[in-house]
């Protein structure tokens, strides 16, 4: 690539951590430092973040023209969170009774979210009813067979709406996807490049991706959360929640929760139940759960 390099040092206006790679290798930590491929319109854009310090965040981005590596830079930047004010959640939950703990410990805590919107809606498919593994070995065979490779860096990339809309469903099912899975995947992604849906558009473009069977409120939480930055969504019917609402609610590991009693658990978390759900999962990773509810 012709390189034309941008920088930004951030200052991160509540406490923040840089996190490390993704499962699906499509972002990667190397020391200190993570590093992405991105395109911006079949344009290659290389993009890295260092935090040397607290209360700063080195960002890079490289490309054949100085929009496409702006573009870039702004696109890792909403990956990370590292503008997000996220005091007034601070200041409102630090002592709530469920994550209060966490709060407090882990003030740096973000959504990990995705670049670009059609990764999160592509993968959401990909992870519907089968578990984390297999559906990280299915991100990993797409990639590897429909997506984009920079030699210079040795990363590579997520596939495109086009790629994935022009390959045939028993093309995407060989990586390990179910073929009503592959079917939907298809679909949105002819959407998607089709330019009928539009993620910066609001809500009624997003309404023809509800439309496509296999695409229900699970994928477009997903979506929003991750996808969009919507701290006010949360994927309510996430087996987690489920899991871990319904011990909250009987104090029985063994418990189930519906998606209406986890939807009612988050309600107490207003515009804020998508973080508050990664507190959530990192309270019951760390086994500081109370017993029970009451």
């Amino acid at each position: 690539m012709a390189q034309v390099e941008v920088r930004a040092v951030v200052r991160p206006p509540s406490p923040f951590r840089l996190r490390g790679g993704t499962p699906d290798g499509l972002v990667r930590r190397r020391g200190h430092a993570v590093q992405r491929l991105l395109h911006r319109d079949g344009t290659p854009v290389w993009v890295g973040a260092v935090q040397p310090a607290p209360d700063r965040v080195l960002f890079v981005a490289r490309s054949a023209c100085e929009d496409s590596a702006r573009w870039g830079l702004a696109r890792l930047r909403f990956a990370t969170g590292v503008d997000d004010d996220l005091r007034p959640f601070h200041d409102r939950f630090r002592d709530d009774a469920v994550i209060g703990g966490v709060v407090r410990s882990v003030p740096h805590l973000r959504p990990w979210r995705r670049p670009e919107p059609w990764e999160v809606l592509a993968w959401a498919i990909t992870e519907q009813l089968i578990d984390f593994e297999r559906a990280k070995h299915i991100q990993l065979r797409l990639i590897a067979r429909l997506g984009r490779r920079c030699a210079a860096t040795g990363l590579r990339d997520m596939p495109t709406p086009s790629a994935v809309a022009a390959a045939a469903p028993a093309e995407l099912a060989a990586s390990g996807l179910a073929q009503s899975r592959a079917i939907t995947l298809r679909r949105a992604a002819r959407e998607v490049a089709g330019g009928r849906v539009r993620f910066d558009a609001g809500d009624a473009p997003l309404r023809l991706l509800r439309a496509i069977p296999g695409i229900g409120r699970w994928t477009m939480e997903m979506l929003a959360l991750y996808g969009l930055g919507r701290y006010d969504r949360v994927p309510a019917g996430d087996l987690g929640y489920l899991e871990i609402v319904g011990r909250l609610q009987t104090g029985n590991a063994r418990a189930h929760a519906d998606e209406a009693e986890v939807r009612g658990f988050f309600a107490r978390y207003g515009e804020w139940q998508g973080l508050a759900g990664e507190y959530l999962r990192l309270a019951a990773a760390r086994g500081r759960l109370p017993l029970t509810l009451s």
